[in-house]
């Protein structure tokens, strides 16, 4: 038996199909609004991307180097669209995630390496989300304790995801990434000179000393992260097992333009999206602490209290408010993508779109994983010095995940006739290069 069927993507447990049928593909034209309406994995995806612990990325870089340090925007755009998009066909092509994909065809100590790392980095990253949730929450409202905040956040995440109904929970996780948009707002409360804004965007600036190269290392890791590739692949994955007339595209070959049509889409404004919240959180510090000289900004949090004195109290509020919202859609994705990458190496039946009970095992991990970020909150150890560990199981797992990806993506007896080519296929590599090349810069650093 193949682990397709083992891990139940075309049997038993499958909940009422419900979507329009697919028309015909030849002389389809493809209009606006259809393309809104089919957002869903890539545009969740990339929204996650920008969490609290990601805001306190692009808020340090912008502090510290100013607008002079844009330009890693552009650059991770076509990369990290190229990993995506790749991941995302191997989902929908094979009827499988990347965890099952691997437990296929490489060795099972691969497969359990890479799983286990996975969940230990997202619990991390779930853990230092909730802390930036909770000191924000506390900006807000007030509060003498950060951790019912906490608590309320991780149960809130859990449950959601748990006993929501999956379209109404992708509903959800849609809305939610217009919060982000309160990143773009705060450019409009802000004094920015855009001649040196656009300037660090288009001219890079390479500095010479270690916390240069060490900024850079964080953004990549920042931008092209694991767990994003994991949760993209499962979400087509997940979306074609409700929908009875879609199949693995490895098994009936009808519709596959139109598919790779609407993933591009998806993927292309999933990240584009990812990519200017990011860069406006990189100009606002830049014209806020960068120019006022406060440049020890360590966290999200610590980034929107720093915003009050120089840029008044509505940039704070709507700092602090981005941070709440963005951790809502972005511990989802975490907690997912670790049990799903889990159930699927354990041939579980897995999906938020199945029944708790007939995902028993896939629920539990979820809910393990949410559950220890939130113990990590009470422990001695610091969320945020568990973040820069997190990152760099982050970094050591990008490169061979996505070597492993890359190889996969070429290969006929998985991909059949959609195997990876062009310069979709060069654009992922050059993404490993660069991942390679920063694991191989944050060890230097550590040697130096």
């Amino acid at each position: 038996m193949t682990r397709r069927k083992a891990a139940g993507h075309k049997s038993h447990g499958r909940p009422e199909r419900h979507k329009p049928s697919i028309p015909h593909e030849h002389g389809m034209r493809f209009r606006f609004r259809e393309v809104v309406r089919s957002l869903g994995p890539g545009l969740i995806t990339g929204a996650s991307d920008d969490d609290p612990s990601g805001i306190g990325t692009y808020s340090q870089a912008g502090a510290q180097l100013g607008y002079g340090i844009g330009w890693t925007m552009l650059l991770t755009f076509p990369l990290m669209a190229a990993v995506q998009e790749i991941s995302a066909r191997m989902g929908r092509v094979t009827g499988l995630g990347i965890a099952g994909n691997v437990g296929n065809h490489y060795a099972p100590i691969l497969l359990n390496t890479v799983v286990a790392l996975l969940f230990m980095a997202n619990t991390i990253n779930i853990a230092a989300d909730l802390a930036a949730m909770a000191d924000a929450t506390r900006l807000l409202v007030g509060g003498s304790h950060a951790f019912p905040y906490v608590v309320v956040f991780g149960v809130i995440s859990v449950a959601a995801q748990i006993f929501f109904d999956y379209r109404r929970y992708v509903a959800v996780l849609k809305w939610l990434t217009l919060s982000l948009f309160s990143y773009v707002a705060a450019l409009a409360v802000v004094h920015i000179s855009w001649s040196q804004a656009l300037e660090g965007v288009l001219i890079p600036r390479i500095g010479r000393n270690a916390g240069y190269f060490t900024t850079i290392v964080a953004i990549l890791g920042t931008t092209i992260s694991p767990y994003l590739f994991f949760w993209q692949a499962s979400q087509e994955v997940e979306d074609q097992r409700i929908d009875s007339r879609k199949h693995p595209l490895i098994e009936r070959h009808y519709g596959a333009r139109r598919e790779f049509f609407r993933i591009r889409a998806d993927t292309i404004v999933g990240m584009a999206f990812s990519n200017l919240i990011a860069l406006s959180i990189i100009v606002t510090a830049a014209a806020t602490l960068h120019a006022a000289g406060k440049t020890d900004i360590e966290t999200s949090a610590q980034a929107a209290e720093a915003l009050r004195p120089i840029a008044g109290a509505f940039a704070e509020a709507i700092f602090a408010l981005g941070i709440v919202g963005t951790g809502l859609l972005a511990i989802p994705v975490l907690a997912g993508s670790a049990a799903g990458a889990v159930g699927e190496a354990r041939r579980w039946p897995v999906g938020l779109a199945r029944k708790p009970k007939e995902a028993v095992a896939f629920y539990a991990v979820l809910a393990l994983s949410a559950g220890l970020g939130i113990a990590i909150n009470v422990t001695p150890l610091d969320p945020i010095s568990a973040l820069y560990w997190s990152a760099v199981i982050n970094g050591i797992l990008a490169v061979p995940v996505m070597a492993l990806l890359m190889m996969m993506a070429r290969r006929k007896e998985i991909m059949g006739r959609y195997a990876v080519s062009g310069a979709l296929y060069w654009l992922g590599w050059i993404a490993t290069a660069f991942m390679l090349a920063g694991v191989i810069g944050m060890f230097a650093g550590f040697l130096l």
